[in-house]
């Protein structure tokens, strides 16, 4: 029990599900009110730009399709990290993995004599297996030498990004670009099909979805799941009862890492059909799907469904830029002020709040 000023909070050990998501949506709802004066100081009324722009996505089948397909990184990114988080394994690094995906795609579509059968396939395995690598890196730092995860996998990020903008501009910069900073374009057997009358790669949109429910099944009912619970729960039980924590980050990382490179696949096979500067790859989907695991508490399947409320935010700065005249910038905005209420919120969940005048009178009656 805890007292601040009029205040006295109780903790629950287990708020339920219920509770869990209500007051998700409550804080995702108060951050969408706090952020209607932005669209006030732009001079447009914030009810009409909501209504505008529930209009203009849900009123059409290829308007739509476009939340769909900004879902697509950010479900395989944030099934990922909810693996990472569950483990207490704090990845800010799915930026820098799903970079690191591009690449190595990139260099199987461009560069590697494969037969045109065998391309995408290939892609998909070394993209997946380059982004476990860069993200096994920060789990050896940390269970190795002690290194913080979370400075290790955010400054990992600008390591890849850099790369990628040296090969942009160096050895890979494509000679048919008339000099602009972009590989040459895939071949037709390196890209990836739509949906019908839209831009949604179909095949990654299916993948990120089972692979979704595959970590859900692996987290509920298998050993390495289990471990995983226990090292994230309670790691002093975890080292009593002999689980291996290097074993058990490792393959955490490795599988993290792995599905943000795929993230990166479909985004260079899918939508470009090139390698491109990072801001261009990624529109910071890494650090958008921080908040697409925090919001689905824990549960891979769960974070389907709030990638896909941010892929709406994604679509809405589309429509606010194009239609309403506003900068794109505003869904960071967005994004900033959500994840601040979710932290805030976490009181909420797992604090009971009462007055202290209350728990006063309570203590008085039963010491008499």
């Amino acid at each position: 029990m805890k007292r601040i000023g009029p205040f006295v909070l109780e903790r629950k050990l287990h708020p339920s599900r219920a509770t869990v998501f209500g007051i998700s949506v409550l804080s995702v709802v108060v951050a969408l009110l706090v952020a209607a004066p932005v669209f006030a100081g732009y001079g447009v009324s914030p009810w009409k730009a909501y209504e505008a722009i529930g209009r203009g996505i849900f009123g059409s089948w290829p308007s739509f399709s476009e939340v769909l397909r900004r879902a697509i990184p950010l479900i395989l990114c944030g099934v990922g990290l909810t693996l990472a988080f569950r483990a207490q394994f704090w990845n800010i690094g799915a930026e820098g993995q799903l970079l690191a995906g591009a690449v190595a795609a990139t260099g199987v579509a461009l560069f590697l004599p494969v037969p045109d059968g065998l391309k995408l396939p290939l892609m998909f395995l070394f993209g997946f297996l380059a982004g476990a690598i860069w993200g096994l890196i920060p789990a050896l730092l940390r269970v190795k030498l002690g290194v913080n995860d979370v400075i290790s996998t955010l400054m990992l990020n600008y390591v890849m990004a850099y790369i990628v903008e040296w090969l942009v501009h160096g050895p890979w910069k494509g000679p048919t670009m008339r000099g602009f900073a972009y590989t040459d374009a895939f071949p037709l057997s390196a890209r990836l099909s739509y949906l019908p009358a839209t831009r949604v790669h179909w095949l990654t949109l299916v993948l990120g979805v089972v692979l979704a429910f595959i970590v859900a099944f692996v987290l509920a009912r298998t050993k390495l799941g289990y471990e995983i619970r226990v090292v994230g729960q309670n790691p002093d039980a975890a080292r009593y009862a002999g689980i291996s924590f290097t074993a058990v980050l490792s393959l955490v990382m490795i599988i993290s890492g792995g599905l943000a490179g795929l993230a990166g696949v479909g985004e260079v096979a899918g939508i470009h059909w090139r390698l491109r500067s990072p801001s261009h790859i990624s529109m910071n989907y890494g650090y958008t799907a921080i908040i697409v695991a925090w919001l689905a508490r824990g549960s891979p399947v769960a974070a389907i469904f709030t990638a896909l409320l941010f892929g709406l935010i994604f679509a809405a700065g589309d429509y606010m830029k194009t239609v309403l005249g506003l900068p794109f910038q505003i869904t960071g905005v967005f994004n900033g002020l959500i994840l601040f209420f979710l932290i805030g919120f976490d009181l909420l969940m797992f604090w009971r709040v009462r007055f202290a005048q209350k728990e006063k009178v309570w203590t008085s009656q039963a010491g008499s």
